[in-house]
């Protein structure tokens, strides 16, 4: 059917409509255009078209306020939607509105292409013509800025996934925003109106994980009941965000890779177990899958985990949006009580050649602080350049690295302070460093004395029980003969 369909194409500029009637033709499609929403709803009423390409903001309207109208009249007829104002919201629509596929604006023509033939092969995937409920207005208090091509991917799978009870995994670097796609997919999903409960996983003793997550009885069996809930009772009917999931001892990976396969839970000396009713959202900076070559991460949890990935790019990859965030956070600023500022177009573009180690945490704190410190209510770049300084050297090059581990270590947490702005990292800091540093120096004592645990003890000065001890502690793979 595809090659003979009828296209209809509906997009106010004439010059958008004459590129996709032609590409379209060329690709074998009939193809028939207008300029206003009013004549494309006429023709599907009509009966007419075999698919719809259509842009959001028509002169006479709104595509996506008219789409669950089209869906009633046509359940099968695929709408692919199209539009410049890339933000999260839009995706959002028109997933809600029942659109086949979301395209922001400029988008590439054989994409589309391949997106119609799909549409006109398999059907709609939302026949059904259902209607979710309306989000107008509430785009300004979506936490999530910025219209570049890099988050484009991401908004399209968080529009995907919002109405779904699917596992997401959220990865990228720290500072790029995975609490803020885990809340929106709550806030604008089926569980809305249910708690949304986060755990920080590095931030819990290894020894409180299995109680924290599913909570502790005494007395069980004695009659003398006294109980602390865990975090899966806390978000009964919600969603669970377990941030640094990549930080989970084997133990508690265990345990939840059994509730998760199923469907129920324990708590810490209860008697009896209980079903769970939470949707899972995880997040992590490290790579998990390297985590399981080195036997650190369980395969089989990854995997019930990872159903659905979601990538954050960091903000270097996404550096268009540093305008539309600067603006964002000095809004806040303002709305915290600070004075209102604005950055002068050489300030903008400082910014724009900063390769923001921190991520979009680090802007945000960097805007704070020239909202608060910053005499003059348009910011230079030489003030953006001073408050960028502590990552740079003195002659505004890169600072050359520390040589020493100390030095390396102190960088690190340094970095690591500035990424929290005013606020006070996790707790659990001191034993979170500690693993960090432990587990490659006993992995690379191993590899280097080829799995000989009585060399690499004597190459740490360690007796031999306590290396055995961290080797079970720390889950460190022994492979003898490997170097």
């Amino acid at each position: 059917m595809s090659e003979s369909a009828l296209i209809l194409i509906a997009d106010d500029d004439r010059a958008i409509r004459t590129v996709l009637s032609q590409a379209l033709t060329r690709a074998g499609f009939q193809t028939r255009s207008t300029g206003t929403a009013s004549t494309l709803y006429r023709w599907i009423e009509d009966g007419d078209g075999d698919a719809v390409v259509t842009d959001v903001m028509m002169p006479d309207g709104d595509s996506l306020d008219m789409l669950p109208a089209m869906k009633r009249r046509r359940p099968d007829l695929p709408v692919i939607v199209m539009s410049a104002q890339n933000t999260v919201m839009t995706a959002i629509r028109a997933a809600d509105a029942g659109a086949y596929e979301y395209l922001p604006k400029p988008f590439d023509l054989k994409e589309l292409i391949s997106h119609l033939r799909k549409a006109l092969s398999a059907g709609s995937a939302k026949a059904d013509g259902e209607e979710t409920p309306a989000r107008e207005g509430r785009e300004e208090s979506l936490p999530l800025i910025g219209r570049s091509a890099a988050m484009q991917d991401v908004y399209r799978a968080m529009a995907r996934l919002m109405n779904t009870d699917l596992t997401v995994m959220i990865t990228g670097a720290s500072g790029t925003g995975k609490e803020l796609v885990a809340r929106a997919l709550h806030d604008y999903g089926r569980r809305k109106a249910a708690p949304f409960v986060a755990v920080n996983m590095a931030a819990i003793p290894r020894e409180l994980i299995e109680s924290e997550l599913f909570g502790h009885e005494k007395g069980a069996f004695t009659g003398a009941v006294s109980k602390t809930t865990g975090k899966f009772e806390q978000a009964r009917g919600g969603t669970l965000f377990l941030d640094e999931i990549g930080d989970m001892p084997p133990e508690a990976q265990t345990r939840l890779l059994r509730v998760l396969q199923e469907g129920e839970y324990t708590a810490v000396g209860a008697a009896g177990a209980k079903k769970t009713d939470v949707r899972i959202v995880a997040a992590t900076h490290q790579d998990l899958r390297a985590h399981i070559r080195e036997g650190i991460f369980r395969e089989d949890l990854f995997y019930r985990l990872n159903v659905a990935p979601i990538r954050l790019p960091p903000l270097r990859e996404r550096l268009d949006d540093i305008a539309d965030l600067v603006r964002g956070f000095l809004r806040q600023a303002v709305a915290d009580g600070l004075p209102r500022k604005s950055l002068s177009r050489d300030a903008m573009d400082a910014l724009r050649e900063y390769d923001w180690p921190g991520n979009v945490r680090e802007l945000q704190n960097l805007m704070k602080r020239v909202a608060a410190l910053c005499p003059d209510d348009i910011v230079d770049r030489a003030t953006i350049e001073q408050e960028l300084a502590p990552s740079l050297g003195f002659d505004g090059l890169p600072a050359e690295a520390p040589n020493d581990l100390s030095g390396l270590v102190e960088e690190h947490l340094k970095r690591y302070f500035a990424m929290h702005g005013e606020a006070i990292p996790p707790p659990g800091l001191y034993q979170r460093i500690l693993r960090e540093v432990e587990f490659p120096l006993i992995t690379l004592s191993l590899a280097a004395t080829r799995g000989n645990q009585l060399k690499a003890a004597d190459l740490l000065g360690l007796n031999r029980n306590t290396l055995r001890k961290k080797i079970r502690e720390l889950d460190i793979p022994v492979d003898r003969g490997k170097r």
